[in-house]
């Protein structure tokens, strides 16, 4: 490690992080009468028994100058979890972004499932209410799904791949926030990102697939409205629902499949790369 790197440890459920000045000092937010304060500290006060790792950069300033930007905030008392954390402080000072991943990630997943959920949960009542027969009986769900995917020119099984289109849309999104390009990081790391966002729309489209696929196989085998009623039935009954449950299971899966395959892909490509 050298002077001027941006240095962190792992706490478990998050991530603390510092500015290596060297000599064994590190420039970082610490808790003083419960308040967060960037200080000078030891290396060991710092990494308090953990393992050190180095933050690689792409492109970032001069150590000097990251070490004066450091210095320059000694003293503050401005810690805020979501806006000026010490991730936000460690990048500024490497950068001069205030940026934290760490947030940045957690929103995106957070809004991610809170929109997909949402959005899920929102087709069964389209299903519900759109077909000629209302409710979600075996009748109403089969004409609801052939009702929604007539729309898009096809019947009850064009219903459950457009119904799910939306939870994985608000899912791709999230996880293009999540694995956005960023100059400032390494080549690899850009790379595998742009993985991970390819790989997202390719699990999503794949989830679709498959999830059709499975409502073919689970029950009546086929796509005939027997098969699809038999077939949600059957895939609502692996959580002890019936056929509303299975069309939550297979609306969910593009999106489910969106976020497995998409951030997979991106781990993967990172080990290859390494």
């Amino acid at each position: 490690m050298a002077k001027g790197d941006h240095i962190y440890v792992n706490c478990g459920t998050y991530t603390h992080h510092g500015i290596d000045c060297g000599n064994g000092k590190v420039i970082h937010y610490t808790k003083i009468n419960g308040k967060g304060i960037i200080e000078l500290t030891t290396w060991a006060a710092f990494a308090s028994g953990r393992c050190v790792t180095i933050v690689n950069y792409g492109k970032c300033d001069s150590s000097d100058f990251v070490i004066k930007r450091a210095q320059s905030r000694i003293g503050e008392s401005a810690y805020n979890l979501f806006n000026n954390n010490c991730e936000h402080f460690a990048r500024w000072c490497k950068t001069g972004v205030h940026k934290s991943e760490q947030v940045k990630n957690a929103s995106s997943a957070t809004g991610g499932a809170s929109g997909s959920g949402a959005a899920v949960a929102g087709s069964l009542g389209v299903v519900s209410a759109a077909g000629a027969a209302a409710g979600l009986s075996g009748a109403g769900i089969m004409s609801g799904l052939a009702t929604v995917g007539g729309i898009v020119g096809g019947g009850a099984v064009a219903g459950i791949g457009a119904l799910g289109m939306a939870p994985a849309a608000i899912t791709t999104v999230a996880m293009n926030k999540v694995l956005e390009d960023d100059e400032n990081l390494t080549s690899e790391e850009r790379e595998a990102r742009a993985v991970g966002r390819s790989m997202t729309t390719v699990g999503a489209a794949a989830g679709t697939a498959g999830a059709i696929g499975a409502v073919a196989a689970a029950g009546t085998a086929g796509l005939s409205a027997a098969g699809i009623t038999s077939g949600l039935a059957a895939i609502g009954g692996v959580v002890g629902g019936g056929m509303a449950a299975g069309v939550v299971i297979t609306v969910a899966a593009p999106a489910a499949a969106a976020a497995a395959v998409g951030y997979g892909a991106y781990q993967v490509w990172k080990w290859i790369s390494e």
